[in-house]
């Protein structure tokens, strides 16, 4: 069992906030922020000198120069710009680890603020208790939508029968101190899957349970689309469930072929042989179908070894304030 070890000096925080087209957000956001770093400064929890760092992901609006004044009116505000858009994942890691040298606990919370602010002081509190990450989990999703809901919890059971240490209801609001980051820090992949990282990495950790908010302005920039990309993409970082998949669906596609084959056998045996180009259509389209998509999952396994291979770099910082 891992030794836990309290601590009652204040700590250091940096929050990680990434956006990507925020304008008329971003300024709001930061203002709430601010509030809840000096409130949790009063209660002794985190030094005075706390700040938050808002990393631009390539936006194509004046969010950038809403950071920068910001910036300009605050010591407690820092910024980031990405020469272009590389991704969500890969702004919040451009964040930590620009940031995990100065300071003891890292937040990541997206610019939207739908994740309930008030719980960081819990968060902080476990901190001081001795965990090493906190993970946000959402008690319900009753801001989405009907089909985002059911398709959410589809994915979290899918997922847990194949990564038995995902947090269910957990996106990207976390805290974890700079010993963890420094730790993520080590893994060089390039298909990032932040939400399995952590709990692969380990330490003491902990859960905070909070309402899901309503979006104060602008619109997700998590479509559909996206969201689907993002569930595919934690599935084939973690496990190599598809392929063995693929495996038993073609034996098991073996087996069928050789009963339809004995059948086929019997039949001409018995003078009644099979008749009709209907069967043979089917059994011709459903062998195909099955092939395209066994071909497809392993491309997606070769696509992402070929990503990795390249070694290119996740992220290009253009400027750092």
């Amino acid at each position: 069992m891992t030794e836990v070890f309290p601590t009652k000096k204040s700590l250091r925080v940096c929050i990680v906030v990434p956006c990507y087209n925020e304008e008329g957000v971003i300024g709001h956001s930061v203002a709430v922020l601010l509030a809840e770093l000096s409130s949790m400064a009063a209660k002794g929890l985190v030094t005075a000198d706390s700040y938050i760092c808002c990393v631009d992901d390539g936006s194509r609006d004046g969010t950038w120069n809403e950071i920068l004044q910001i910036a300009e009116g605050s010591d407690q505000v820092k910024g980031i710009k990405l020469s272009a858009n590389f991704g969500h994942p890969n702004a919040l890691v451009a964040g930590l680890f620009s940031n995990h040298h100065r300071a003891d606990v890292l937040i990541t919370i997206d610019a939207d603020l739908q994740d309930d602010v008030s719980v960081l002081t819990r968060m902080l509190e476990q901190h001081h208790q001795g965990k090493r990450v906190v993970y946000g989990v959402r008690l319900n999703r009753k801001v989405d939508v009907l089909p985002k809901r059911i398709a959410a919890g589809l994915y979290y059971k899918l997922i847990r029968m194949m990564n038995d240490r995902t947090v269910r209801g957990h996106a990207d609001f976390r805290s974890a101190d700079a010993t963890v980051i420094a730790e993520l820090e080590k893994f060089g992949e390039v298909n990032l899957y932040l939400r399995g990282l952590f709990p692969l990495i380990g330490y003491p950790s902990a859960e905070v349970h909070y309402e899901r908010l309503e979006r104060h302005a602008g619109t997700s920039k998590y479509p559909y689309g996206k969201l689907m990309s993002l569930a595919w993409q934690g599935i084939t970082s973690f496990t190599t469930a598809p392929l063995r998949m693929v495996f038993y669906i073609g034996l098991t596609m073996f087996f069928v072929a050789a009963g339809v084959a004995l059948w086929i056998i019997w039949a001409a045996f018995n003078g009644n042989p099979i008749q009709g180009w209907a069967s043979l259509a089917l059994l011709l389209t459903t062998f195909s179908a099955i092939n395209m998509v066994s071909l497809g999952i392993i491309g997606e396994y070769v696509g992402k070894i070929y990503k990795e291979v390249k070694h290119r770099p996740r992220y290009i910082i253009e400027t750092n304030i």
